[in-house]
């Protein structure tokens, strides 16, 4: 099939059929990152008919998320090798067949290989595919196409949260997981919208080379290690103050409706967050030096959890939430185009697979040290855990400030030494050595064309 082979390094199109694929991206990616906190509204009808504790029916989430995120090494060799239209349509499928067969589950462990493997490596699938064709999409106006792309999760979490309150209220958890099986299939029909781009011309000199499964060279480059000890830090805090949220309020003496509409107010702010954040980093004062932008997200995200533990009472918690909101979209705004920033779109497929598969661990182990058996369980007091999270995120975001200081000011020298004829090129930071925007303008390349396959 044509486009799933091998591509030249081509200038993106920056629009045209570039919005058609974020509006693919903004499906695939939003059941991508809502579905494992959805699904949550069936867990104590699931419970209560399997005769399991919560921690047992938790694990559901809990083995979804990590399956997606360590999925991404093998999402990235399949989108390297096919291309990402294919990907994300197999992994429709695969979310499909997960939650068909789990409807037809007896057991807990059913479900764990159903939803949690089979549907986990799924939505690896729709993830890291959705986020490479972008990158091959858009390039000047790449910030901007992350964050729409990105604003499909807390869009799809405020939509399927009632709908699938409703479903379970008419059709039981059974009936509700064979309609969202065939609501997961439109990820198939937002795959089909990814049409590969293609080289003009000269095909004969497309690239041959194979890919890595683990491209571990990648930590060679100065500047991902930076990013991914930043990311380590936010992902371990990241999640926790989410879960715990509606729990903390309770705790305070605020009625439970009021608590879990605390979460709402969330999801309303990051959704707007997000496509808002992709704006302001697309504009020239901020895209030359978008990964200090990374930083302020982190210090501001971090300052508010520290914040959240300082007061009490249902107004102030809801001024948290907001400010909580806006910077977990900037932080998601950001976060895999800061990456993108740094590798270019021929090393990002690599570099991203390489990232998740090692962010699901501070990811899964970040709520249960906060949490229940941990640091609650200790203390008796739920602001310990905000604290614990905004500490963590804060140093994240000076330590990223301070190292990515470094790294401009080593980059802007050894680009100095270069230009004296005192030093070589540094092989591993080329591309953000000199940046991709610089590249453009002084090499273009070919325009990229889209391949047209018949949509």
């Amino acid at each position: 099939m044509p486009g799933f082979g091998p591509e030249l390094v081509v200038r993106p199109l920056d629009g045209g059929w570039g919005w058609v694929v974020v509006l693919g991206a903004f499906i695939s990616i939003g059941f991508s990152y809502a579905l494992p906190k959805a699904i949550t509204v069936f867990f104590h009808e699931i419970q209560e008919e399997f005769t399991i504790s919560y921690s047992d029916i938790a694990w559901i989430s809990s083995i979804m998320l990590a399956a997606m995120y360590a999925g991404g090494p093998v999402s990235s060799l399949l989108v390297t090798t096919y291309g990402s239209r294919p990907v994300v349509i197999l992994g429709g499928v695969m979310c499909w067949v997960s939650m068909v067969t789990a409807s037809f589950g007896n057991s807990i462990i059913h479900l764990y290989i159903c939803i949690g493997v089979i549907g986990g490596f799924g939505l690896s699938f729709n993830l890291n595919a959705s986020l490479t064709i972008i990158s091959k999409y858009f390039l000047a106006k790449r910030p901007l196409a992350n964050g729409i792309a990105m604003a499909g999760s807390p869009v799809f979490l405020c939509l399927l949260a009632p709908l699938n309150q409703y479903l379970l209220s008419n059709f039981g958890w059974r009936g509700s997981f064979l309609i969202l099986g065939a609501m997961l299939l439109n990820c198939c029909v937002a795959g089909s919208l990814m049409r590969p781009v293609t080289p003009p011309r000269n095909p004969s000199k497309a690239v041959s080379q194979k890919k890595k499964f683990l491209d571990f060279s990648l930590f060679k480059d100065r500047g991902f290690v930076i990013y991914l000890i930043g990311s380590l830090m936010f992902f371990f805090g990241a999640y926790a103050p989410i879960v715990f949220l509606t729990a903390y309020a309770v705790k305070q003496g605020i009625e439970e409706y009021s608590a879990a509409y605390l979460l709402s107010i969330m999801g309303f702010v990051d959704m707007f967050a997000r496509p808002g954040t992709g704006l302001l980093a697309n504009t020239k004062w901020i895209r030359p030096r978008v990964q200090y932008f990374l930083s302020f997200a982190m210090v501001f995200t971090g300052s508010c959890h520290l914040m959240c533990s300082l007061g009490t009472g249902y107004v102030f918690l809801v001024v948290y939430t907001v400010l909580f909101g806006i910077g977990f979209g900037m932080m998601f705004g950001l976060i895999f185009e800061c990456l993108m920033d740094l590798m270019g779109s021929q090393r990002f497929p690599s570099a991203v697979g390489l990232v998740t598969i090692i962010e699901c661990c501070p990811m899964l182990l970040g709520p249960p040290a906060a949490g229940k058996g941990a640091l609650v369980d200790i203390t008796g007091d739920y602001k310990y855990l905000f604290i614990m999270c905004g500490s963590v995120i804060l140093t994240g975001g000076v330590f990223l400030f301070v190292m990515n200081m470094y790294n401009y000011h080593m980059l802007d020298k050894e680009r100095a030494m270069k230009e004296m004829g005192q030093n070589h090129e540094p092989k591993d930071n080329h591309d953000q050595e000199n940046g991709t925007m610089m590249q453009l303008k002084e090499h273009p390349p070919p325009e990229a064309t889209v391949e047209n396959t018949g949509l």
